[in-house]
């Protein structure tokens, strides 16, 4: 079984890459940000738990950062929607574990070199591992 940190992770980029809007406004969703890639694209960041369970279920609390990579015009929040919108989709099913809560905690804005820009979204998320029984 994999960890509830790796879990979430796979299953945030999945989604993110399934989301045929966000696909019709960016140049791809990835694994960490690879060296390579074009703006406008997003990066699933780091994946920080800590203990977060019950009597009888293990489970952890999860931040997740997930970033938007852009360039020049940082008012087109559609992007950021779509992103926003897949985040709250988290709950559920995920690889041996049960994603009890998804929700936004942090936002962070900042201007990068040559005209770029990052927007950064930690996504608290709660997770309880699956029923064995």
């Amino acid at each position: 079984m994999r960890t509830a940190e790796q879990a979430l992770r796979a299953k945030a980029i999945a989604l993110l890459a399934a989301d045929a809007e966000l696909a019709s406004v960016v140049h791809g969703v990835f694994d960490g940000m690879p060296p390579r890639a074009s703006a406008p694209c997003v990066s699933v960041g780091a994946a920080d738990g800590s203990d977060w369970g019950t009597k009888d279920r293990a489970g952890r609390e999860i931040r997740l950062t997930v970033m938007l990579h852009g360039v020049g015009d940082s008012l087109d929040d559609r992007a950021a929607a779509r992103v926003e919108a897949v985040a709250a989709g988290l709950r559920g099913a995920a690889e041996g574990w049960t994603v009890v809560s998804a929700r936004i905690v942090r936002t962070r804005f900042t201007l990068v070199r040559e005209g770029g820009w990052r927007r950064e979204l930690v996504v608290r998320c709660r997770c309880l591992a699956a029923d064995q029984g």
